[in-house]
């Protein structure tokens, strides 16, 4: 008779699919926040693809920045797993791809290559990383690749 009321006091989880939950609320929210830009620009962009005037990249647009950052993003990605398979369990995956990537990224969109500016991004890219590797990995114990 109580069975409904037992049944809201349990909880089972299925490990099998439980990784998958918090990247599809990420996933649904994506889509529906991108479906709003959409939608609050369709009208003047439409607009302007039929005057002629739409221009979907801006004058001097920069590709070679727009190509590496495509490129550098699924080799971190590739690295991290690649790395995290060489050293399982130790979330040094993570940490080993982060540091050159964060410098690849900071070297690549540093307008004024200083002295000064190089010191920064290299502190940068060794400290960022590690403290969130630290943080996630050893106080929050976050399994990282």
């Amino acid at each position: 008779m109580f069975d409904w009321f037992i049944s809201l006091n349990s909880v089972t989880i299925d490990f099998d699919t439980s990784h998958q939950f918090f990247p599809r609320i990420i996933i649904t929210l994506l889509l529906v926040l991108g479906s709003l830009i959409f939608l609050a620009n369709i009208r003047p962009v439409w607009r302007a693809i039929r005057s002629g005037r739409y221009q979907f990249f801006v004058r001097n647009a920069d590709f070679f920045r727009l190509l590496v950052t495509l490129v550098l993003i699924p080799v971190y990605f590739w690295s991290m797993d690649a790395i995290g398979e060489v050293l399982p369990n130790m979330g040094l995956g993570f940490l080993l791809a982060s540091i050159p990537f964060v410098f690849l990224m900071s070297m690549l969109y540093c307008h004024e290559r200083t002295r000064r500016n190089i010191t920064i991004i290299t502190a940068n890219a060794v400290i960022a990383p590690t403290v969130v590797w630290g943080v996630l990995y050893h106080l929050f114990l976050v399994s990282m690749p």
